[in-house]
């Protein structure tokens, strides 16, 4: 079973990704901590978290921001998970970065049981209900 609100500042990638949603995160075996944590699993070969540009900071603060690698990403992101790196980097620097965490709880928890929508499978990764458009 998924963590019950995941949601943290603590979990929003260099590039924009919510770790709570990916379902790296949110899996049972071999679990992911998200980008920052100790026992990260994605991000030991991520480009983007190893660029020596941003050590550790959000992407958007990067003098080369939006760089190549970054707008691949949010492409193929957009096209087959319905979500943008580059949109999230862009709330995190207009809104804040509590604000947007906030906006991601309600937008990624499950209506039906409150556990958290994958985004890479498109459902709730307790019960399984697939994510309302």
């Amino acid at each position: 079973m998924a963590p019950k609100n995941p949601f943290r500042t603590t979990l929003i990638a260099p590039c924009g990704m919510n770790c709570a949603i990916c379902s790296a995160f949110l899996r049972e075996k071999n679990r992911c901590g998200g980008c920052y944590a100790p026992d990260r699993l994605c991000s030991i070969n991520c480009t983007i978290s190893a660029c020596e540009k941003i050590q550790g900071r959000h992407h958007h603060t990067c003098d080369d921001f939006p760089c190549k690698r970054l707008k691949q990403l949010d492409t193929r992101y957009r096209t087959k998970y319905g979500m943008s790196m580059l949109g999230n980097l862009e709330a995190i620097k207009n809104e804040g970065i509590r604000a947007f965490v906030k906006r991601e709880r309600e937008r990624w928890t499950c209506t039906s049981c409150g556990g958290t929508i994958d985004v890479h499978h498109k459902k709730c990764a307790d019960c399984g209900k697939d994510r309302e458009s």
